[in-house]
């Protein structure tokens, strides 16, 4: 479901699958600007390495911090002439979103935005409000990215005018149907720390992981809403809402989960016999970003192993995020939240 390497995983998985999918995807990149959010390690980090190592130019939106500074810098090291700009993105404050997006429509005020890759996250995190009142992870994961696309759509509308094709990816994970609990409207509201407490339970359940559940299934919800208000649009055929789950991954989600608290013990060895490498976790999150033959509204990722490894395939919608009652509810309370009306 997103998690990544802790006490005794340290060693990263080879890998196995992205080799393969890279044979599918375009080869020049030049022509396309590239911006995603959460670059600083794990899928993040291995898109962009990748966007760079295909010649894209790449805006990297990470909260300020010293592991933002070293991605930056180390991508530079590694492709000496890249193209590549960090900009300051707190998904834990609308402010910081609205500062990002101004600066993301000022890069891309000539050719418009290619791609938008939304795959920052954090799993299974206390009950806590950010300071606009919202709960910590669903601002995170969901609430903030839904006022990005909002605001840098019409830089999205530029480059689909301008080269036929647009695309919002969204990450979730095998958590959007774990719990199998349907989407409700408490959890998109102002309603931080008041939304279960942190009881922690054995098998990845409890408070905490309901309020994951529900901000990964929200990731959901928000491509299908986002696909049909496009294909209701004059851009049908020329921007697409996509979203990928990476399986079970290596990256550096279940770090901050375990230092939490909320990662059960008996997870380890599994994780060290399916874990992914980064790379693998990424590969259909970066199908979706650049494939040709991705159509609006797809789910991409793994199915081996009930979906923890293998390689990303085109996979059935998620049952719990189709309904037009599930997506109106996203929409109307999520524009609420961000203080936001998003027209396509």
């Amino acid at each position: 479901m997103g998690c990544g390497a802790n006490r005794g995983y340290a060693v990263t998985p080879a890998t196995k699958y992205f080799p393969d999918v890279a044979k599918t995807l375009p080869t020049d990149l030049s022509a396309k600007t590239i911006a995603i959010t959460g670059t600083t390690s794990g899928t993040g980090y291995a898109t962009a390495r990748f966007m760079l190592e295909r010649g894209a130019t790449l805006i990297m939106l990470n909260r300020p911090s010293s592991r933002s500074t070293k991605a930056e810098e180390k991508l530079k090291e590694e492709f000496k002439e890249c193209k590549v700009t960090t900009v300051p993105c707190d998904l834990q404050s609308f402010a910081s979103v609205r500062e990002a997006a101004s600066k993301v429509l000022e890069l891309t005020r000539e050719g418009g935005l290619d791609v938008l890759g939304l795959n920052a996250g954090i799993m299974a995190m206390p009950d806590n409000a950010t300071k606009d009142g919202c709960d910590v992870q669903m601002q995170t994961n969901h609430l903030s990215h839904f006022l990005l696309t909002a605001l840098v759509f019409p830089s999205l509308e530029k480059a689909a005018n301008a080269r036929g094709d647009a695309r919002v990816v969204s990450m979730t994970s095998l958590a959007k149907s774990s719990p199998n609990t349907p989407a409700e409207a408490k959890f998109y509201g102002k309603n931080g720390g008041n939304l279960g407490g942190d009881e922690n339970k054995a098998s990845l359940s409890g408070p905490r992981w309901e309020r994951y559940h529900q901000t990964k299934l929200a990731n959901c919800i928000f491509t299908y809403a986002l696909a049909d208000k496009i294909e209701e649009s004059k851009y049908k055929g020329k921007i697409k809402a996509v979203v990928a789950h990476p399986g079970l991954s290596a990256t550096n989600l279940q770090i901050t989960s375990d230092k939490e608290g909320s990662m059960p013990g008996f997870f380890g060895p599994i994780f060290r016999w399916l874990a992914m490498s980064p790379t693998d976790g990424a590969a259909g999150f970066v199908i979706g970003c650049l494939r040709d033959d991705v159509a609006n509204g797809s789910l991409y990722g793994p199915t081996s192993w009930s979906g923890m490894c293998g390689a990303p395939v085109l996979m059935k919608p998620e049952p719990l995020a189709t309904t037009e009652e599930v997506k109106k509810m996203l929409w109307s309370e999520s524009e609420k939240s961000t203080e936001c009306e998003f027209k396509v």
